[in-house]
């Protein structure tokens, strides 16, 4: 997503951020004479975090600015000199430059285990040294995104999602992480000031029970601040007993706020611990009694999609969410990989594969296409389709069959393709424009509304359909069996 008012989306050169057997195996390359070998690379997960039933792709954005800012200094230099690498292997990282090309799928868009969100086609060397930051980049970006958008799906339309999260990121980077990606995947904001800087947005607050702790009394606290902010007068309630202390001290508050000209128009509570539910029921009753049924409710405390969906059963009175956790931190990982998947041989591409004898972990070969078929009649996204790089989709009438196991077939029928990998450098250079935050969340919106309900409920959600052509299955499993065969003589 673009960044404005002098920030970058990296704060450094992260060229040094790789593992050290990527330099290892490119200098091996170098010394090898494979240095202008063309390889292809996938980067994808095998399993969704938290049993869920998709993952939200992030993390480009960040892509692009490694990319762009990628070069190796003195500093970086003198490191490779001291860590023993060859004259030679310096010499060729003083002149590096990405000149390969990257595709990927869009920020925002949802997507599925073992299908390429990233390939990157580059000579073997350069396409090793970014294998690293790549992972770092994407995985912990993704799991921000998914996060948030697992929270925002539970949310009823029309409750909005505030990101609170900084405080409890794994770092400054992670926190800035959360606060972006979690907007970017449906929060109407965040409390993080310099996240917001970064997008163009303002932050988003209340007060904490220290504001409250701080005055003699709760009702003076609260007054002080209705003074102060007026136009968002959320109060917190919870600091000592909400029902018999902080929802009749925020009533004396509108109620002294009236007498006093100040409009009640943008007045609420935020309530941060004990039974959520039975305390919001219980404070809408009591302010539509003290005649404030305009008063918003904000409920926060360790959310999670679950204990959403069981608010809502259980009747739960709120306006908003202010989310933390599980947006900066959510259970699970993404768990992506780098694998090659082709390496060109002259002027022809040689399929590789990496064997397991767990099958979700055959890893699925070559340069590929990849589609989302849509419905045409309903607009649902019925299944991804990857094919070989040169194979066509002709028809809407087309078998379907699991990459993992060809037993697992299905017919569609009736449907629409669009390619789901853009462009993002091209011979090195950066092609993609990359749009601003309101657009990659429209975006997101409108990607998450052409899922079945079924693909996105948080408990026990239906598997999407990641597929190939019958054309596709085969070729995998005749070069499964092929190397299968080399391995036994």
């Amino acid at each position: 997503m673009k960044i404005f008012n002098g920030y970058e989306r990296l704060g450094r050169n992260y060229s040094l951020l790789t593992d050290n057997y990527e330099h290892k195996m490119a200098q091996g390359y170098l010394a090898s004479g494979k240095k202008d070998t063309l390889a292809a690379f996938d980067v994808f997960f095998r399993k969704v975090p938290n049993n869920g039933g998709y993952a939200i792709m992030a993390g480009v954005d960040k892509v692009i600015s490694y990319i762009e800012h990628l070069h190796f200094g003195e500093k970086e230099l003198d490191y490779f000199k001291r860590a023993g690498f060859s004259d030679e292997y310096v010499e060729y990282l003083r002149n590096f430059k990405f000149t390969g090309t990257i595709k990927a799928m869009p920020d925002g868009t949802p997507v599925f285990p073992n299908e390429p969100l990233i390939t990157v086609v580059a000579k073997v060397m350069e396409a090793q040294i970014l294998e690293t930051a790549i992972l770092s980049l994407v995985n912990g970006a993704m799991e921000h995104a998914t996060g948030a958008r697992r929270i925002i799906e539970a949310t009823p339309k029309g409750v909005g999602v505030m990101e609170f999260g900084a405080r409890r990121a794994d770092g400054t980077e992670a926190a800035i992480d959360a606060s972006l990606y979690g907007m970017m995947a449906g929060c109407i904001g965040t409390s993080n000031d310099e996240a917001a800087d970064m997008v163009n947005k303002v932050g988003l607050g209340t007060m904490a029970h220290s504001w409250i702790e701080s005055f003699d009394n709760e009702l003076e606290a609260f007054k002080e601040f209705a003074r102060n902010y007026p136009n968002n007068c959320i109060l917190l309630v919870d600091t000592f007993d909400t029902l018999r202390s902080g929802i009749p001290n925020a009533i004396k508050t509108f109620e002294w706020m009236r007498e006093n000209g100040i409009s009640t128009d943008h007045i609420g509570i935020r309530i941060d611990s004990g039974d959520l539910a039975y305390l919001s029921k219980e404070a809408r009753k009591m302010f539509i009694e003290a005649g404030f049924p305009q008063t918003k409710i904000c409920l926060s405390n360790g959310l999670t999609a679950e204990t959403i969906e069981t608010l809502i059963n259980q009747g739960a009175e709120f306006d908003s969410l202010g989310v933390g956790d599980n947006i900066s931190k959510p259970e699970g990982r993404m768990g992506c990989v780098y694998k090659e998947v082709a390496l060109k041989d002259g002027s022809t591409w040689v399929p590789k594969i990496k064997l397991s004898e767990d099958t979700i972990k055959i890893v699925n070969p070559d340069i590929k296409n990849l589609y989302r078929a849509y419905d045409k009649n309903t607009g649902y996204a019925v299944a991804d389709i990857m094919t070989r790089e040169n194979e066509q989709i002709e028809s809407d009438d087309l078998i379907i069959v699991s990459p993992t196991d060809y037993l697992k077939k299905q017919r569609i029928t009736d449907f629409e393709i669009v390619p789901l990998q853009q462009t993002i450098f091209d011979n090195g250079k950066l092609v993609f424009d990359d749009p601003d935050l309101d657009t990659v969340k429209a975006y997101c919106e409108a990607q998450m509304a052409t899922l079945y309900p079924e693909v996105k409920r948080a408990n026990m959600p239906s598997v999407y359909h990641v597929s190939a052509t019958p054309e596709y299955v085969e070729f995998k499993n005749n070069l499964i069996e092929e190397h299968k065969s080399l391995a036994l003589k």
